[in-house]
């Protein structure tokens, strides 16, 4: 099993690839980029804007960016998929 394999099955994944946590990422996204904007002349309000970046293109696109950097599928509804499918499959017996 691969290390993207192992995230996307986690609960974790369950859930910022889920509907809650696809508005979280957009929640946060907006807020990152609304501090950066009243911090816009600092550097780290640059940092701010770069930063926000990631979770709003995360939320408004349905992507993974956690998942496609362990080498795993970026598209949120690829990675559903493949939880339902290991959630259907029988559990293997430990014999």
């Amino acid at each position: 099993m691969s290390r993207a394999d192992r995230f996307n099955a986690t609960a974790f994944s369950q859930w910022v690839n889920g509907p809650s946590g696809r508005a979280f990422r957009l929640a946060a996204g907006v807020a990152w980029l609304c501090f950066a904007w009243v911090a816009r002349d600092h550097w780290w309000g640059i940092a701010a804007g770069a930063w926000g970046l990631l979770p709003l293109t995360a939320g408004l696109f349905d992507i993974c960016w956690i998942s496609a950097s362990l080498g795993g599928p970026l598209q949120g509804r690829t990675i559903r998929a493949g939880q339902a499918a290991m959630r259907s499959r029988p559990a293997a017996r430990a014999s």
